[in-house]
Parts: C-alpha cells; structure tokens; sequence
C-alpha cells in the first residue's frame, strides 16, 4: 500500500512539475504586480510607431535576434563594457538592428510606473507584437513573465543567428536548434514582408555568388540587373537600403511569398525556401489561402518563438536599465 501511495504521491509531483514548467509565461503576468504594463507599453507604441514605421520590422527584428541566442532574454540589449566580454550587439549580424531608443523610452516609463517589475525581455516581446499590429499587421498573443540574461556574448551570435547566405540545410538546422520547425521557418521569413536591408546582405548574390564574380543563378536575372542598375551598384555598397517586399514594403502581407515564387527573394535564405520540397508545398500553400489565415499561422509561430528558452522565476534578474546588467 505504501508504494503504491509512494507512486501516486511521485506522479503528483510530476503533474505539479509540468504544470509549473508549461505556466512559466502567463497571459496577464503583470495584472497584480503592475496592471497597466501592457496599456502603456501599447500606447506608446501607438503614440510614436507612425513617426517610424519601419521599426516595426526592426524591433520584430530584434525580438527575432535576441529568442536565437540564449532565448528570449533581452540579451541582444546589453551593451559590451570593460568587465565582460564583446556582447551580441556588437556581433556582425547585429550591427544593423535599430530600435534599442525605443525599447529603453519605454522601459523608462515602465520603471516610473513599478520600478524593478517588468522585464526588458518582456518588453521586447510586447512592444514587437504592438508595433506590427499599430502597423496594420497580425495580432498575436504575448504571454510575459521572461526576466532578463546576465550573460551575453558576440561568438553565440555569430554561431546561432540564421546568416541571410543561409541555405536550407543551415536554416533547418539553426531552427531546429530552438524547436521551431519548418512550417515556423516559413512563416517567420514572411515578416520579410515589411522588412528592408542593407546590400551587404545580398550583394555577393549579385557580383560575387561562388567567388568569381559572377551571380547566384537562383535570383530572376531582370530583378538583379535592376538592383544593380539602381540599388546596389558595387559589391562594396553598405549603406544602400533596398526593400525586402518592393512596393509593399509597408504593407504586412502576402507579396513576399508570390515574390519568392518568381526568384525574387533578396537573401539567399529567402530563396533556399523554394528549395526545399516541404517549404514550396507550404508556401504555395499559403498563398492560396486568405490573407487572414497567414496572419493567424504566423501569429502561432511568433508565440512559439517567443517561448524559447526564457529565464523565469528566480532565474536572471529584472534589470533597471536594459543596456546594462544590475550592479
């Protein structure tokens, strides 16, 4: 009888334990501990979005960024400084995100609101989310309570940030990395919709695929010759910016798929997706559906991802200033 009890007290405990691991992040985290965090994380996103409306890519960018190193744990934030080593900011693939301005106006209002409660991970998250739907894009859901990584480091950057030279063997594998699958692979690359970048991501697609200047023979030869023509026009451009979605860059939509179709995917990564016969399948796929269910898949995805590896509980901190560890 005793082990029997013994055995019924053991799954108990295994019930208890799963249910406190799947309930880590809640809807509402913060309804007792500061109940209008998520009001004034989205109010200032819709006071100040529309001044700089593409940051709504950058900052999805960013929470994009931060979940493939170490989880979503506000890493990406954290500024290098003579007592640790370089930080993921400085890492080359982060050299181009935008928006940490954003992030720490409000964070600063949150501060002023409860000081020490609400996390910079957890503002990321919200105000990634806030912008793109301020921007006419898909709502998902945010469930919060992430506290904040004290660690952070250049190399896992380097090593855990899918490259825009990415083919589909690299992507799969960095994805899997942080349990997301290929249906999420496909649908993550759709916030290429709204996005823009620098040539230096994809010039070699252009001048110098294979090392002998020559041009990636995936990508539509009038779309090369046009952003050669008129975008970039040598392989040592880094400041042009070219639309990721030409003419619906602004617009959180289905084009960047239909583009992909046509071999006009800016990176190589993009292009890889048609590579592969389940990512074809699944972008046609959704490309024959309504624009409504791409916005509800990839609300799924974005959750997902927004669940990798957090730091919950006691585990991290809540830092006061997002660039910079407590003291």
């Amino acid at each position: 009888m005793s082990g029997f009890r013994y055995l019924g007290i053991m799954f108990f405990c295994l019930l208890v334990f799963m249910g406190s691991t799947e309930a880590q992040l809640q809807l509402g985290f913060y309804s007792r501990s500061c109940p209008n965090a998520e009001r004034i994380v989205q109010d200032y996103v819709n006071r100040h979005i529309h001044n700089a409306p593409s940051l709504a890519a950058a900052i999805i960018r960013m929470h994009f960024h931060d979940c493939f190193v170490r989880g979503c744990d506000a890493s990406v934030l954290l500024n290098t400084t003579s007592s640790n080593n370089q930080t993921e900011k400085v890492a080359a693939p982060n050299l181009t995100l935008r928006g940490f301005d954003f992030i720490d106006r409000v964070k600063s209002l949150l501060e002023a609101a409860c000081p020490a409660v609400v996390s910079c991970a957890d503002i990321v998250a919200l105000v990634a989310r806030d912008a793109v739907v301020a921007t006419g894009g898909p709502f998902w859901r945010v469930p919060t309570g992430r506290r904040d990584g004290t660690i952070s480091r250049s190399s896992e950057a380097l090593s855990n940030i899918p490259p825009p030279t990415s083919n589909f063997t690299n992507l799969q594998r960095l994805f899997a990395n942080q349990g997301l699958d290929l249906k999420d692979l496909v649908l993550l690359s759709g916030a290429h919709t709204i996005g823009i970048s620098h040539c230096s991501s994809f010039s070699n697609r252009l001048y110098n695929f294979t090392g002998v200047g020559d041009q990636d023979p995936a990508l539509d030869s009038e779309y090369a010759a046009n952003l050669k023509a008129r975008k970039c026009r040598s392989l040592n451009d880094n400041t042009t910016i070219v639309e990721m979605d030409p003419g619906s860059f602004r617009t959180f939509d289905l084009s960047y798929y239909s583009l992909l179709l046509k071999r006009r995917g800016l990176f190589q990564s993009d292009s890889a997706l048609t590579t592969n016969s389940a990512t074809l399948s699944f972008v046609n796929q959704l490309l024959q559906g309504p624009l409504q269910n791409f916005f509800g898949e990839f609300a799924n995805s974005m959750e997902k991802m927004g669940r990798v590896n957090v730091k919950t509980g006691t585990t991290g901190e809540i830092r006061k200033h997002c660039a910079v560890v407590n003291s």
